[in-house]
């Protein structure tokens, strides 16, 4: 069996299809998100293998950075859509505070009333 047909494969593809546009947040985040604390190498074993149309390039180290081989052309193509969302990319890594997906409790994200934050 793949790695991408899988319950996890698909708890993992629905927490990064969740991952808002001009957001980014790590593998560990993703694996603990799809309620799998501490497989964030399975994480990206399945956006590697799978042909689900997913944001994958939200998905970066836990430090902002991008885990492809710098100067190869997947590497090149995640900075390429990151840009084209408005997320700064410098030196192959991401400012996480400026634009880590900081949902907080999964719980209140999904359930919390609509209306401004205080």
């Amino acid at each position: 069996m793949s790695a991408t047909d899988t319950p996890a494969a698909d708890a993992i593809a629905r927490v990064v299809a969740a991952i808002p546009r001009g957001r980014v947040t790590s593998y560990g985040a993703v694996a603990a998100r799809a309620g799998l604390p501490g497989r964030a190498r399975l994480v990206g074993r399945v956006l590697g293998e799978t042909e689900r149309d997913l944001p994958w390039q939200r998905v970066l180290r836990s430090d902002g950075r991008i885990a492809l081989p710098p100067r190869s052309a997947a590497f090149r193509e995640q900075v390429r859509r990151l840009r084209a969302e408005g997320v700064t990319v410098s030196g192959g890594r991401v400012d996480l505070r400026r634009f880590g997906w900081d949902g907080g409790d999964l719980d209140a994200v999904l359930w919390a009333m609509p209306g401004p934050r205080v």
